[in-house]
Parts: C-alpha cells; sequence; structure tokens
C-alpha cells in the first residue's frame, strides 16, 4: 500500500440514502440520470486522494457529482459528457454549488471523451490530479419506479440516445475498447503520480451469465499503462450494529426474488468495486507518495 492513502479498503458510503446525501445539494431533475455516483463516494475519493486547490476531471460525468463534491472540498472540476440533456443537468448542478458557497470551481463540456484532447483546455494537460469516472454497464439501470393505472413502470432508466455514439449502447466489446480509450486520453491529463479510480460493479446480463466489469476494467487500465494501487469496496449498504442494511430498489429487489425462486444463487448487490490506479513518477515506481 503507497504510503499516505488511506488505510481502509471499505468506504462506508452509503450511511445516508442517496436521495438524502443529494437533496438540496443537486437540483432535484438529478434523478433523471439512470447511474448516478452517490456523492459521498465521490467526497471519499477526492479527500483521499488530492488536496485543495487540485484540478479533477471525470470524462464521462453525467448529472455531475464529481464536479459538485470537488467543488465543495475546494477542488477545481473539468466533467465531459457526450449527453447534452446531462450536461446541461450538471452545468445546473455546478450553479447551484456555487451559489451555496462552494470554494472551488468547476467547467462542463458536452463532447466524446475519447476525443478529449479537443476538448478540454491546453491548460489542464499534465495538470490533473484525479480521474473520477464510472462506466455505463449497459443501455440502461432500474431507474425509477413510476405507478400508473396500467401498473408499475419505469422511467429515467435509459442512459441516452442511441445515434450519439454513446458507450452504452454497443456492447461489451465496444465499451470496453472505448473505456480503453477515454482512459488512454485521460491519462494524458494526469500529472506525474496523478491518481485514477474507477467504481464499478460486476454486471448480470442473463440471470445466469456475470460478467466481471470491474476484472475487465482493471485489465483495461493496465494495457493503457496505469498502475495498480488498491482495489476497494464502496458499499451501497449502511451498517448498523455490525448489520448491513440494504438500500436496494424494488425491481432490484424483485430481481433477485425471481431469480432466487428459478434456483439461482443471487444475492444483492452492497458494494461497488473500486478501482485504485496511478500514472507512475519518472523514475520510481507505483509506491512513491501522494503529492
Amino acid at each position: 500500500m503507497d504510503e499516505g492513502l488511506p488505510v481502509t479498503s471499505l468506504w462506508l458510503t452509503c450511511q445516508q440514502p442517496a436521495r438524502d446525501q443529494r437533496r438540496g445539494r443537486y437540483v432535484r431533475a438529478t434523478s433523471s440520470h439512470p447511474g448516478k455516483m452517490l456523492p459521498h463516494l465521490a467526497a471519499y475519493a477526492i479527500s483521499s486522494y488530492t488536496v485543495p486547490g487540485d484540478l479533477v476531471f471525470d470524462p464521462m460525468c453525467g448529472s455531475g457529482t464529481t464536479l459538485v463534491e470537488a467543488m465543495h472540498l475546494g477542488r477545481q472540476g473539468i466533467g465531459i459528457d457526450i449527453e447534452p440533456r446531462f450536461t446541461t443537468l450538471a452545468e445546473a448542478n455546478v450553479a447551484l454549488a456555487s451559489s451555496q458557497g462552494a470554494t472551488g470551481t468547476a467547467r462542463v463540456f458536452t463532447g466524446d471523451a475519447v476525443g478529449l484532447r479537443d476538448i478540454v483546455p491546453a491548460s489542464a494537460v499534465g495538470r490533473v490530479g484525479l480521474v473520477l469516472t464510472s462506466p455505463p454497464y449497459g443501455r440502461g439501470t432500474h431507474g425509477l419506479v413510476q405507478i400508473t393505472r396500467s401498473g408499475v413502470r419505469k422511467r429515467d432508466h435509459l442512459y441516452g440516445d442511441r445515434e450519439h455514439g454513446n458507450l452504452a449502447y454497443g456492447g461489451w466489446s465496444r465499451l470496453l475498447d472505448g473505456f480503453a480509450a477515454i482512459l488512454a486520453a485521460s491519462s494524458a491529463l494526469l500529472r506525474p503520480g496523478g491518481f485514477v479510480v474507477i467504481t464499478c460493479r460486476p454486471v448480470r446480463r442473463q440471470r445466469d451469465d456475470l460478467i466481471d466489469l470491474p476484472g475487465e476494467l482493471l485489465a483495461v487500465a493496465r494495457s493503457v499503462g496505469l498502475q495498480p494501487v488498491q482495489r476497494c469496496a464502496a458499499l451501497l449498504a449502511a451498517v448498523r450494529d455490525g448489520q448491513i442494511v440494504h438500500r436496494a430498489a424494488m425491481f432490484a429487489l424483485m430481481s433477485v426474488r425471481r431469480s432466487r425462486d428459478e434456483g439461482i444463487p443471487v444475492h444483492l448487490v452492497a458494494h461497488e468495486d473500486v478501482l485504485v490506479l496511478r500514472r507512475g513518477l519518472p523514475g520510481f515506481g507505483s509506491t512513491a507518495s501522494p503529492s
């Protein structure tokens, strides 16, 4: 383990429900994004791997969680997203953070992060202390529940428009290839010794087909020259008196119950994997201390 890094590999990032973490800190329309990062997870990563004044970058910033938490912690932020409706959300959340007295600043850009060198300011190259992001897990998620006269339906569960080249719609091979290109481009923004933190979880494509997405992404990150530092678990559940209290949505509960009824030993997801990697320091290995 690197000197100066967090000593725990378990991050208690969901002691409060996600909605309470966002209430009043994000605009209400943020709920329309299907794959939001937990604010407390983002804040913990930013606090652990950067210092005030550092530059934090999210190449798939969605509704802007990384940027907002960076601002409230006195960091500077840059975010890109391919979906204009999500960058509009991120800009609204950045404006709200500023109005609430956040001491950091952030900028949001719309575009494909594979070509981020043509999007971000040239002044950011070699200055980023932390790349913090999470990939899509496919074309959609569980979304939100809406009760109608015809029954229960999902809403706000799709990542965006197929026509924009969104990685969520290209299948697993294209997602991994695209993520590799984004990581390679992002690493060029990092200062020597800068960190990359990726949050992800295994994905069940079919009820009996579990994809080790964290393992796949770790291999992708290493293939573009990033050095593994830590692998942690960020809880998506609370801990009360030593017991796990799940925060699972209704559709997740229904899916687990169906699978168990069919004899498939599925469990509720209670954590996300956190992959911590680093750009090497010239003349040093991956054991150099953070700045």
